[in-house]
């Protein structure tokens, strides 16, 4: 049982959601620190759940979807559909299965999550068809990270407002830059079969500066929402770490050295997540 459980979680990378749970948290106690409505052990609980089973069945159905691509890419042959770890049949069934269960968790959270689920869903899922036609792929896949703290917010309070969409802007261009990043080690792959992406478009050097585009519009938003969501000094000791490692990144990775994408992927952005969502919440919390 316990294998079992390891090669799905394996199979979704389930430690990779260390880049959009604390957005999702952040958002949350948006909320319920910054709004009229109060804390909810209920509401929380079942955030935490939607998290899992959409990004459960989001990063399955990339890999049920990829199976035929990951088996000829070198770098990805060793996942687990491509080594018959886990059979694509079986891998459909768990997607299926947390579809199901993320739908049934907006139920029991309001009437406008509910509605709403299906179409975030189609944005979580869509995103692995997107290589296939547009370059674009990595914005949408930041689309679907993006919708973890305004979809929190709305589990809360039932609408919307500017501030959590503010932060889903940061998550969108935080993601789409990184994965541009990470994506570079694809850039002779994807030609050679015909996919498409940002590296493979414009080349490493054109990638990175996209990237750093995207980066500095994100970093500018953490900022932004500092001053707008009137926070104080926990937030903007957060604030500035995560800006630095947005920078690092690029530090880290040049055009003609990729030896350390998988640093600057993991290690520094699941820093940046992290530590901006305990400063920004702590901020809520302690200072107001």
């Amino acid at each position: 049982m316990i294998a079992t459980v390891n090669k799905y979680l394996s199979l979704v990378k389930f430690a990779h959601t260390i880049f959009a749970m604390p957005f999702a948290l952040t958002g949350f106690f948006m909320a319920t620190t910054k709004t009229d409505h109060s804390f909810s052990w209920q509401s929380f609980v079942l955030v935490v759940l939607c998290m899992v089973f959409a990004r459960s069945a989001a990063m399955a159905f990339n890999r049920y979807l990829d199976a035929d691509i990951d088996r000829k890419n070198p770098r990805t042959v060793n996942r687990e559909i491509p080594r018959g770890v886990i059979t694509e049949k079986n891998a459909l069934t768990f997607v299926i299965v947390n579809c199901l269960l993320f739908i049934a968790a907006t139920w029991f959270i309001n009437l406008l999550c509910f509605i709403l689920s299906p179409v975030a869903l189609l944005v979580v899922l869509g995103y692995s068809y997107t290589k296939r036609f547009t370059a674009l792929c990595h914005l949408v896949l930041g689309l679907g990270l993006s919708l973890a703290p305004v979809g929190a917010y709305l589990a809360v309070t039932g609408q919307f407002a500017v501030l959590p969409v503010m932060l889903s802007c940061l998550v969108l261009c935080w993601v789409a830059g990184f994965d541009i990043i990470y994506s570079l080690q694809d850039e002779d792959f994807d030609r050679s079969l015909a996919l498409n992406s940002i590296p493979a478009w414009l080349g490493k050097a054109g990638a990175l500066h996209f990237s750093e585009a995207l980066h500095l519009i994100s970093g500018s938003l953490a900022i932004a929402i500092g001053f707008y969501g009137n926070f104080h000094w926990l937030y903007a000791i957060g604030a500035l770490v995560f800006v630095s490692m947005l920078i690092s990144q690029h530090l880290l990775v040049k055009p003609n050295d990729l030896s350390r994408v998988n640093l600057a992927f993991m290690t520094t952005n699941g820093i940046a997540s992290v530590v901006f969502a305990v400063f920004a919440i702590a901020d809520m919390f302690i200072l107001g």
